[in-house]
């Protein structure tokens, strides 16, 4: 048995920075201060990453209780702002997907800085979310290397072998950082916030510009003997 954890903004889709009316609202409402999402480097950090950083750069005091509140006020919106924006499932996923779902021996997971429902939202507007079982997501503001260890262990409950292949896919150097935590390969594609020479300085496994065709990516994932040594 494989498994494969996807990450989803930048990687499986793009909503076309939808979700920035959704969280500027949301910080407005709750700290009554306006602030532009822009200014940080959001791609990789997890919602509630983005909250306590929104918070500092608001100069307003990182309590717990205002983080939970605005990721939750962001969930809240984010359904209602998708729609505003004309973002697409990302080349060739919807293929590979397609292609992988009737096998017994992958089986594909999230592993998202999303909140469970924030990458609900997103992957039920994109018609994505029926190819994922379930998965790891950002629960609070620890690093993204615990929603790694998070899913390796929901796959080890669902029957993974400790020998099993495991894959992270990925857009930003984080993504391989968790891929390294839990001892996968990690495949990088530079479809998000990240271009394919920033990825590869953090030696992923495996770089592209894009995701390949089905049938190199199937054969990447159940034979990585025949191209670990590829650059």
């Amino acid at each position: 048995m494989i498994a494969l954890f996807w990450d989803i903004d930048g990687t499986l889709l793009t909503t076309a920075k939808a979700g920035v009316p959704a969280w500027e609202t949301a910080v407005l409402e709750l700290t009554g201060r306006p602030f532009a999402l822009s200014s940080i480097r959001v791609p990789g950090l997890t919602d509630y990453q983005i909250a306590v950083r929104t918070l500092e750069m608001l100069e307003v005091p990182v309590e717990p209780e205002l983080v939970e509140r605005l990721v939750r006020r962001y969930e809240s919106l984010l359904p209602s702002t998708l729609p505003s924006r004309l973002g697409r499932v990302l080349p060739n996923v919807r293929e590979i997907l397609d292609h992988l779902r009737p096998r017994t021996d992958v089986r594909s997971y999230l592993l998202t800085g999303n909140t469970r429902a924030g990458a609900a939202a997103k992957l039920t507007h994109y018609d994505l979310l029926r190819y994922f079982p379930d998965g790891a997501f950002a629960e609070d503001t620890r690093e993204r290397a615990t929603i790694a260890a998070r899913g390796l262990a929901l796959a080890r409950e669902r029957g993974l072998p400790t020998s099993a292949p495991t894959f992270v896919i990925g857009d930003t150097p984080h993504d391989i950082h968790c891929a390294n935590a839990i001892g996968a390969r990690t495949i990088a594609v530079a479809t998000g916030g990240y271009s394919s020479d920033e990825l590869s300085a953090h030696a992923p496994w495996r770089v592209f510009e894009e995701l390949p065709a089905v049938e190199a990516f199937t054969h990447l994932v159940l034979h990585p003997e025949t191209v670990s040594s590829q650059a």
